[in-house]
């Protein structure tokens, strides 16, 4: 099944340092029902600079809501890999970014490959909740396809994140039990961390950077709180400091 429009995945090739240095790649991962259209003005801008750029568009995104529910965490972790395991052919180093779920997706990798990656920039990352309601998922998705989607957490008027309407329950089932066996793995995350965190977040509660900054091994960890956005905060009016200060840590955790 074909994207919708606006949601296409972004692509842009490394451009080597003039005195013939190295290629830096970075992968960044949209969150659960968005698409890459979260991510594209920060893919331009790190391309901008001479970074190699991916963002691939999930399986189950960008499509129907319905399409997504024949989707599941192995799918979207598969992409993931793949489009990392694609960007490092091409890269001397790659660093890896995520929103939201994707953050969380970016963890798993960091504990999977270690030091293949080269550091991480999670914005609102979710990988556990205080909500009470995803308790009874393993029930729900069996009785109602769907429920309100939580799409637009958006501070900045006339922003659209290319998202759905609707949550897909049995992919948000996926994805909960995915937290699991991260949270047990993030001790195996050792690399630099750099977490942009919304004070305003009506997605994901504070148990997630919490969680995070509690239990990975980096010695190298950055939390940034974001004043004036909310949850798509690379949308949102922070998103220049996004993107300049994640420009200074992939320089940073790359250079010699």
């Amino acid at each position: 099944m074909s994207v919708v429009p606006g949601a296409e995945p972004f692509h842009a090739d490394a451009v080597p340092a003039p005195d013939g240095g190295q290629r830096v790649g970075v992968l960044l991962v949209q969150g659960f029902t968005g698409s890459p259209a979260s991510l594209r003005p920060w893919g331009r801008h790190l391309a901008a600079e001479g970074f190699g750029v991916a963002v691939p568009c999930l399986p189950g995104h960008g499509t129907t809501w319905q399409h997504m529910n024949r989707t599941t965490w192995a799918d979207w972790y598969g992409e993931v890999q793949r489009a990392f395991d694609k960007l490092r052919a091409n890269a001397d180093q790659v660093v890896v970014g995520g929103l939201s779920m994707g953050g969380a997706l970016a963890l798993r990798l960091a504990a999977d490959r270690g030091r293949a990656v080269a550091g991480l920039v999670l914005v609102n990352p979710v990988l556990s909740t205080l909500r009470k309601d995803v308790l009874a998922l393993p029930i729900l998705k069996h009785l109602v396809g769907s429920f309100p989607g939580l799409a637009g957490d958006i501070k900045k008027p006339g922003v659209d994140e290319q998202s759905y309407s609707r949550t897909p329950l049995r992919a948000a089932h996926s994805m909960t039990r995915a937290w699991k066996p991260l949270r047990a793995d993030l001790a195996k995350v050792t690399q630099p961390l750099l977490m942009f965190r919304s004070t305003a977040d009506h997605v994901a509660d504070a148990s997630s950077t919490a969680l995070v900054r509690a239990t990975v091994s980096s010695r190298d960890l950055t939390t940034r709180m974001l004043e004036n956005s909310y949850h798509v905060a690379t949308l949102d009016h922070d998103a220049p400091a996004i993107f300049e200060e994640s420009t200074h840590f992939v320089r940073r955790v790359t250079g010699p």
